[in-house]
């Protein structure tokens, strides 16, 4: 592991709707409620803040929203991904002027770039803006996958300072750690293979389940980052079948039914994100309860 900041459970936290706008009181009170949980970190505007169905109005103002409320207590990674390089450039300078303590810049997804127009997009953005910057590299997503090699070259910018990894192979987290150096950052996308990723050196999660249960998922990585394998393998089964849950519909479908059942916020997704199944619910629900997240 490094010595970072960025390191344990950090949320990717979704973006409430109410009446078709952002809810912003329900987005306050969720951070609110993540930083007393005792998470490391809040992550505005990812993937499952629904970024794709944002204005870029309400990207920025979201990502604003969080650094204000988080006010220095944990840091915020901030959502500023494009597959237009120019767009990414803009959001991370403007999360660089918000005060955001980093940007998660995922591949540029379906122009598909080669592995040298991946170096470039990011070394365009470390040239542009002075900010922490964290590759993201979801593959089942965004159709390309980033090489280590790649990454390696990556590493040596003063500003392209880690990954999001959310491939599954956790064998990476060793690759990365023997070729990108003992500073680059390693956070797993993956709540399902977090435990192993961090067992192979990883700093830590950007996680999906922390939005529901930010406490348990705290306790899960506190005890990883101290090596106590044990209690986090007690965890990791705890915690198991709510990490799978909330991917048995279209994501963030099924957490935002999760959220709306403990009273956190509306269950509203932007289209095409259609309301969880009643399949995927019924299973939300009982790993809930085996979770301990509700009785």
């Amino acid at each position: 592991m490094s010595d970072t900041l960025f390191k344990g459970v950090m949320p990717a936290l979704v973006t409430p709707f109410r009446d078709g706008a952002v809810d912003e009181k329900a987005f306050v009170a969720l951070v609110e409620r993540q930083i007393a949980g005792g998470v490391h970190g809040v992550v505005p505007v990812g993937t499952t803040g629904e970024t794709a169905t944002l204005s870029h109005d309400e990207h920025r103002r979201v990502v604003e929203l969080a650094v204000k409320t988080a006010a220095g207590r944990v840091p915020v990674i901030a959502g500023a991904g494009s597959n237009s390089t120019e767009e990414a450039i803009e959001l991370v300078a403007h999360a660089k002027a918000i005060g955001a303590d980093a940007a998660l810049v995922v591949t540029p997804y379906y122009n598909r770039p080669s592995q040298e127009g991946l170096y470039a997009h990011y070394a365009a953005i470390n040239e542009a803006v002075q900010l922490p910057v964290l590759v993201y590299n979801v593959p089942g997503r965004t159709s390309v996958d980033i090489s280590n090699e790649t990454l390696a070259r990556l590493s040596k910018l003063p500003n392209i300072v880690g990954i999001k990894d959310a491939t599954g192979d956790m064998t990476r987290a060793t690759v990365q750690r023997q070729s990108c150096g003992e500073d680059w950052i390693l956070l797993s996308g993956d709540d399902l293979t977090a435990l192993g990723y961090m067992a192979h050196g990883g700093d830590g999660c950007i996680s999906v389940t922390a939005n529901i249960a930010p406490d348990l998922c705290a306790t899960f990585y506190n005890a990883a980052l101290g090596d106590d394998w044990k209690t986090a393998l007690y965890w990791q089964d705890r915690l198991f079948r709510l990490h799978r849950s909330l991917f048995s519909d279209a994501s963030p479908a099924p957490t935002k039914f999760a959220l709306a059942h403990l009273g956190l916020c509306l269950e509203d997704s932007r289209l095409p994100i259609v309301p969880a199944s009643e399949a995927s619910r019924a299973e939300v629900l009982a790993a809930m309860r085996d979770a301990g997240v509700v009785g």
